[in-house]
């Protein structure tokens, strides 16, 4: 099998910050689920509409669940189709790609014909298709400015529709007619439940913002946040909001009409109310489109990266947005506006999202158990594996209330991914899922190659906030060479030294360092090594660092071509991690790596006087300071003080102190005497108080 090589892709700009998620992820929920679905579930359950709206909430739970932990631990363009492609292998991934991108380009002609019904209300013989085919041009210009643009644009919709539905559920409560709801159980639970697999569709989208998570800031933070607070405000505005619908107008008026949400603002407010619930209906639906248009643009990228889709629609315009991927899937908009009955589909294809919903849920347990140590989501789903296994099981329970038609849909979606997948994928692909990982018997098929990329995306993540890494810096050994050195000579004085403090024995420490950086499982790359094992009993984690001015020659075996190479180091990090914390070390390991291959640090290494230097160039430069005490200067105040009498800015310490050739560990006692060199860690809020105060 052929594999293809290329350059690294160009990464999407990091512009969605947390009210952004939210905006696309509820902006996605609330449009036809709310303001057409309500009338056409009632002719089914009835009063009971409200609790099938509930109940319809309960599947996406477990699927919401374990996407924000994958999002959060790949945050990459494509959403579904990534996170399938990286656990269960390319065909999958190519099958679960095409069919969500197809499925959500359908959602989002349905929200633009959508809008027909509202607009009717007031414009009777308006022509629908073609106000929505220019709406749907309008909103591909709108991505083509960019993510920042368009999210803001978004805001602005969901800003004004919660607003506006805000005021419809304050209003509307005082109205309900408590008599409406007699009966409530009369249509019979297998009514109401069939009717919670119809109003299903009204969810999911809240998801899709997954498929925008390499463009979000602090995606283990906003992610999570925004989706989940997405997820409660839709739940509350469907379920009052239909109470009220139930609760306003009664039940044979109520079934079969598809503008519900106007009939009762027109009864409590009259034309007025109808106007201004309209406004938010066509918001709802636009909101709905752009978000989808954004979301559904980056399946092409995310495949075409991977060669699974041609290469040009990865290409990115000078906004950092796929202008070939958003061109072809506004194109493929208008074209089913066009040609197709989309109402009639829509379901159709949201019910392939539910499949492809179930196969998250396993995602989730594939990546748990494949041991993956770079596999570190930000957010993990409560009540592993439960929670997923419950997410499995009431997908296929409500796929099987759903009608023929749709079983044909998720079998022609599986017919064109496979065959894509034959003809065009399977000789440019060469990585397999990380299923591949938990079989034993499958060994030889194991794909090393998506550790790599983990921990690629881990550097991109950086550190968490509890991440001791400057508190490792600052304790770390180092060792000095001026002198010509083999590397060999290197692991067995640095072995020496971890087997004084550490509860592992020299002879198995220089066996995992030697043997480790041998046979390619230690990073080589820059002029640098990252030697590294984990050890039982180890309390905390441990570092020595080398220099060798003069370079250390040594043949590695890299795992990336499986070749032997020859590279000359200067720096080596030794790093050893207790054995229950493997994530930590991983992270810790990545930012070792990051940090070498800033373009600064290889010279400002090599030219490092003393050890507190060489220590500071692995430093963040954002979470550390060094300065010289001086008298007539701001330091001047803390000559003669010991530690604990200098105010520190909270979350700071007083790491290193450099005393002429010597290196003071400081203690509480420790005195301050004038020429000190002396580096404060912490985190940076911390540090611009202390720069202000120490620096100015």
């Amino acid at each position: 099998m052929s594999t293809q090589k290329s350059s690294q892709p160009q990464r999407l700009k990091k512009s969605l910050k947390l009210f952004d998620v939210y905006a696309l992820a509820t902006g996605t929920t609330l449009s036809a689920g709310f303001f057409l679905l309500p009338g056409i579930a009632a002719m089914s359950a009835g009063p009971a509409i409200t609790l099938a709206y509930l109940i319809a909430a309960l599947p996406l739970i477990p699927a919401t669940f374990s996407i924000v932990e994958l999002t959060t631990a790949m945050p990459r363009a494509g959403g579904l189709y990534y996170f399938l492609d990286r656990s269960m292998g390319p065909l999958l991934g190519t099958i679960g790609g095409i069919g969500t991108w197809l499925a959500l380009i359908l959602k989002v002609a349905f929200a633009l014909i959508g809008m027909g019904v509202y607009i009717g209300l007031f414009v009777p013989n308006l022509p629908i298709v073609p106000v929505a085919i220019a709406i749907a041009i309008a909103l591909g210009v709108l991505n083509f400015l960019g993510t920042k643009t368009s999210s803001k644009f978004q805001i602005f919709f969901v800003v004004i529709l919660v607003l506006i539905l805000i005021g419809f559920i304050t209003t509307g409560v005082p109205e309900i007619h408590f008599s409406h709801f007699s009966g409530y159980f009369d249509a019979g639970s297998g009514a109401i439940l069939s009717t919670a697999a119809m109003v299903y569709i009204s969810y999911v989208g809240i998801t899709n913002v997954a498929s925008l998570s390499e463009e979000v800031e602090n995606p283990e933070r906003n992610l999570p946040l925004g989706i989940f607070l997405a997820l409660v405000t839709a739940i509350l505005i469907y379920g009052i909001g239909t109470a009220i619908m139930v609760g306003v107008i009664p039940m044979d008026k109520l079934a079969g009409d598809l503008s519900p949400v106007a009939t009762v603002a027109g009864s409590i407010f009259g034309k007025v109310g109808i106007i201004v619930v309209s406004v938010a209906a066509l918001l709802a639906f636009i909101s709905v489109a752009n978000a989808g248009t954004m979301s559904a643009s980056r399946y092409p990228l995310a495949m075409s990266r991977d060669f699974m889709m041609p290469s040009i629609f990865q290409k990115l315009s000078k906004n950092g947005i796929p202008f070939n991927a958003i061109i072809v899937t506004v194109g493929s908009i208008v074209l089913i506006l066009l040609l197709l009955n989309t109402s009639k589909i829509v379901k159709i294809a949201s019910a392939f999202q539910l499949l492809m919903f179930m196969f998250v849920c396993i995602a989730v347990i594939v990546m748990r158990e494949s041991k993956i140590d770079s596999y570190d989501p930000g957010y993990r789903s409560p009540l592993y594996p439960w929670m997923q296994i419950f997410g499995v099981l009431v997908s296929l329970w409500l796929l099987g209330h759903m009608g023929v038609w749709t079983k044909v849909f998720t079998a022609v979606m599986f017919v064109i991914g496979i065959v894509w997948y034959k003809f065009y994928v399977r000789n440019k692909v060469g990585r397999s899922g990380a299923i591949y990982h938990i079989f034993e018997k499958l060994g030889q098929s194991r794909y090393e190659g998506l550790d790599r990329e983990l921990r690629g995306i881990l550097k991109e993540k950086g550190l968490r906030k509890d991440d001791p890494f400057d508190q490792l810096v600052a304790r770390s050994h180092v060792i000095d060479i001026s002198s010509e050195i083999g590397f060999e000579d290197i692991v067995e004085r640095v072995s020496t030294l971890f087997s004084q403090f550490v509860p592992e024995s020299y002879e198995n420490l220089y066996r995992q360092f030697f043997e480790g950086t041998v046979v390619g499982v230690t990073p080589v790359a820059h002029g640098a090594a990252l030697p590294h094992s984990r050890v039982d009993g180890l309390k905390q984690m441990e570092m020595v660092m080398v220099r060798s001015k003069h370079g250390v020659h040594i043949k590695f075996n890299n795992p990336a071509t499986d070749k032997e190479e020859e590279q000359t180091l200067h720096a080596i990090f030794f790093l050893l991690s207790p054995l229950d914390s493997p994530t930590q070390h991983v992270r810790m390991l990545a930012q070792v790596a990051r940090q070498i291959e800033d373009e600064n640090f290889m010279n400002d290494w090599l030219i490092a006087e003393d050890e507190q230097q060489l220590k500071e160039t692995i430093l963040h430069n954002e979470r550390f300071h060094s300065i010289y005490i001086h008298k007539n200067t701001p330091t001047e105040q803390l000559i003669g003080k010991p530690l604990s009498a200098i105010n520190m800015p909270q979350g700071s310490l007083v790491a290193l102190i450099r005393r002429g050739e010597q290196t003071i560990i400081p203690r509480g006692s420790t005195i301050i005497h004038e020429n000190d060199r002396i580096t404060v860690i912490g985190e940076p809020s911390s540090m611009k108080e202390f720069h202000k105060t120490y620096i100015r």
